[in-house]
């Protein structure tokens, strides 16, 4: 479930408590706001919605976030559903098979976790005249693009001044996407690393694995239609790490846009990587073996992987190409 679809949801479950005399409030917001937990919150996503009613409820906030708990349960979307605070709303999505997950992700491919969650909202970027600066504002744009906000870059004026560790000297030494990767990578608090290490072609490099791991999954289906094998979601035994980690991808995509952290995306395709590069020796058949379901839901779920990686390196500003 993408923010923007909890958010339908917490406002179907607000109109079904009105609809029943539960609660009494003579106009509805248009919209929900559901984001990542704060401090003392917990689950995936959380809302202020109930604040929002209590006034003109009649009633404190955590006992309107009370009355919706039993609504939004009914979902099959929702796992869990914790009042903290004053009325916070905290909810945890129930898990999936990886079947209906790897059908959404191809659905929507490489804007898997993109979301109208900041549709309204005008950010203001102001980096200040630095590269590393320069780049996380270009990362965040895009970032907070795919939650639907409308971003403008500054160099002066109002707006949020984009600060990170400066830069060691010439880190497009690298090239283009080494050099975004290094300055990205790290939290914003921490000084990059500019060196020949992001170049290596090895599993010790971060971006190596995971534009590996994307390259991977297109020969793959290329392997496959020679096989004249298509991608078909089912059942994969062994995939729960992975498919927690797929799962988990729009909720990682709306804190790096909340928390303005461009590394948050990229440690999360690093989390992908590692976990789909395990299923790859797998998907196709081997020798005799003859080509089963089970390939072709492996297949279907290690296409899955590849456009995430694809769409957030794309965020990041970094290709992914399908030769490496």
């Amino acid at each position: 479930m993408t923010p923007a679809e909890l958010s339908r949801t917490v406002l179907h479950a607000v109109r079904r408590a009105v609809d029943d005399g539960e609660l009494r409030v003579a106009e509805l917001p248009e919209r929900v706001l559901v984001a990542p937990p704060g401090p003392g919150g917990c689950g995936d996503y959380a809302t202020n919605v109930a604040l929002k009613l209590a006034r003109p409820a009649g009633q404190p906030a955590a006992r309107v976030a009370e009355i919706l708990r039993p609504y939004l349960l009914r979902s099959h979307s929702i796992g869990d559903v914790v009042v903290t605070g004053p009325g916070f709303i905290n909810i945890g999505l129930a898990r999936t098979g990886t079947d209906a997950l790897v059908r959404e992700i191809l659905r929507r491919g490489s804007r898997y976790g993109h979301s109208d969650a900041l549709s309204g909202q005008t950010v203001r970027l102001r980096p200040v005249r630095e590269v590393r600066a320069v780049v996380h504002a270009e990362a965040l744009k895009r970032i907070l693009e795919s939650q639907g906000a409308v971003v403008h870059l500054d160099g002066d004026g109002p707006g949020t001044v984009v600060r990170p560790v400066p830069a060691p000297p010439d880190p497009f030494r690298l090239g283009p996407d080494a050099g975004r990767w290094a300055l990205l990578y790290p939290a914003s608090h921490d000084r990059p690393r500019i060196d020949d290490g992001h170049l290596a072609q090895r599993e010790s490099n971060p971006l190596f694995r995971v534009r590996y791991a994307h390259a991977r999954s297109r020969a793959l289906l290329r392997n496959a239609a020679d096989l004249h094998q298509e991608p078909e979601p089912g059942p994969v035994d062994d995939a729960q790490a992975l498919g927690q980690v797929l799962a988990d991808h729009p909720r990682v995509l709306a804190a790096a846009a909340a928390h303005h952290a461009p590394d948050r995306l990229a440690r999360q395709l690093v989390a992908v990587a590692d976990a789909v590069l395990p299923l790859y020796p797998a998907v196709l058949p081997l020798g005799e073996e003859k080509p089963s379901a089970a390939h072709r839901a492996r297949l279907a779920l290690a296409d899955a992987a590849g456009a995430v990686l694809a769409g957030g390196l794309s965020l990041l500003g970094i290709d992914a190409p399908d030769h490496l």
